[in-house]
Protein backbone atom coordinates (compact mmCIF):
# COMPACT_ATOMS: atom_id res chain seq x y z
CA UNK A 1 0.00 0.00 0.00
CA UNK A 2 1.13 3.57 -0.22
CA UNK A 3 0.19 6.82 1.74
CA UNK A 4 1.11 10.43 1.20
CA UNK A 5 2.06 12.27 3.98
CA UNK A 6 1.02 16.03 3.08
CA UNK A 7 2.62 18.73 4.95
CA UNK A 8 1.15 22.85 4.90
CA UNK A 9 4.23 24.78 5.63
CA UNK A 10 4.42 28.07 7.07
CA UNK A 11 4.69 31.12 4.67
CA UNK A 12 8.44 31.80 5.65
CA UNK A 13 9.29 28.23 5.23
CA UNK A 14 12.41 28.48 2.95
CA UNK A 15 13.68 31.16 5.29
CA UNK A 16 13.22 29.23 8.19
CA UNK A 17 13.92 25.69 7.69
CA UNK A 18 18.03 25.56 7.03
CA UNK A 19 18.21 25.31 10.79
CA UNK A 20 16.08 22.12 11.20
CA UNK A 21 16.94 20.67 7.29
CA UNK A 22 19.76 18.33 8.64
CA UNK A 23 17.73 16.55 11.00
CA UNK A 24 15.15 16.52 8.81
CA UNK A 25 16.96 14.78 5.58
CA UNK A 26 18.69 12.23 8.35
CA UNK A 27 15.39 11.33 9.30
CA UNK A 28 14.20 11.09 5.63
CA UNK A 29 17.26 9.27 4.43
CA UNK A 30 16.80 6.79 7.54
CA UNK A 31 13.10 6.28 7.00
CA UNK A 32 14.09 5.78 2.87
CA UNK A 33 17.12 2.69 3.73
CA UNK A 34 14.31 1.24 6.13
CA UNK A 35 12.26 1.00 2.73
CA UNK A 36 9.51 3.15 4.04
CA UNK A 37 9.89 6.38 2.24
CA UNK A 38 10.31 6.14 -1.54
CA UNK A 39 9.80 10.24 -2.33
CA UNK A 40 9.21 13.49 -0.59
CA UNK A 41 9.78 17.23 -1.67
CA UNK A 42 8.30 20.88 -1.40
CA UNK A 43 5.64 21.81 -4.05
CA UNK A 44 7.22 24.84 -5.36
CA UNK A 45 5.85 28.19 -6.98
CA UNK A 46 4.77 28.82 -4.16
CA UNK A 47 6.50 26.35 -1.84
CA UNK A 48 3.61 26.27 0.76
CA UNK A 49 3.29 22.45 0.32
CA UNK A 50 5.55 19.31 0.80
CA UNK A 51 4.49 15.85 0.03
CA UNK A 52 5.94 12.19 1.39
CA UNK A 53 5.20 8.85 -0.38
CA UNK A 54 5.45 5.94 1.96
CA UNK A 55 4.88 2.02 1.29
CA UNK A 56 3.72 -0.46 3.66
CA UNK A 57 0.95 -2.70 5.15
CA UNK A 58 -0.39 1.20 7.37
CA UNK A 59 0.01 4.56 7.52
CA UNK A 60 2.31 4.26 10.75
CA UNK A 61 5.72 4.53 9.59
CA UNK A 62 3.89 8.24 7.76
CA UNK A 63 2.31 8.74 10.77
CA UNK A 64 5.71 8.19 13.05
CA UNK A 65 7.66 10.47 10.56
CA UNK A 66 5.80 13.05 10.84
CA UNK A 67 5.50 12.93 14.44
CA UNK A 68 9.74 12.98 14.65
CA UNK A 69 9.96 15.12 12.00
CA UNK A 70 11.97 18.45 12.78
CA UNK A 71 10.03 20.58 10.33
CA UNK A 72 6.92 19.28 12.43
CA UNK A 73 8.28 20.24 15.73
CA UNK A 74 9.53 23.36 14.81
CA UNK A 75 6.68 24.52 13.52
CA UNK A 76 7.43 24.44 10.17
CA UNK A 77 3.76 22.55 9.06
CA UNK A 78 0.83 24.15 10.16
CA UNK A 79 -0.73 21.20 8.88
CA UNK A 80 0.12 17.82 8.19
CA UNK A 81 -1.86 14.50 7.11
CA UNK A 82 -2.20 11.05 5.91
CA UNK A 83 -4.30 9.40 3.50
CA UNK A 84 -4.19 5.87 1.63
CA UNK A 85 -3.04 6.52 -1.91
CA UNK A 86 -4.68 3.51 -4.17
CA UNK A 87 -1.92 2.93 -6.56
CA UNK A 88 -2.89 1.30 -9.98
CA UNK A 89 -0.24 2.12 -12.53
CA UNK A 90 3.34 1.68 -13.44
CA UNK A 91 5.88 -0.23 -11.85
CA UNK A 92 5.65 0.02 -8.08
CA UNK A 93 1.66 -0.39 -7.98
CA UNK A 94 0.01 -1.42 -4.90
CA UNK A 95 -3.04 -2.70 -6.90
CA UNK A 96 -1.73 -2.71 -10.71
CA UNK A 97 -5.17 -2.81 -13.22
CA UNK A 98 -4.38 -3.21 -16.98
Amino acid sequence: MHYLLMYDLVSDYLERRAAYRDAHLKLAWAATERGELLLAGALAEPTDTAVLLFQGDSAAAAEAFAKADPYVLAGLVTRWRVREWTTVVGEGAAKPVR
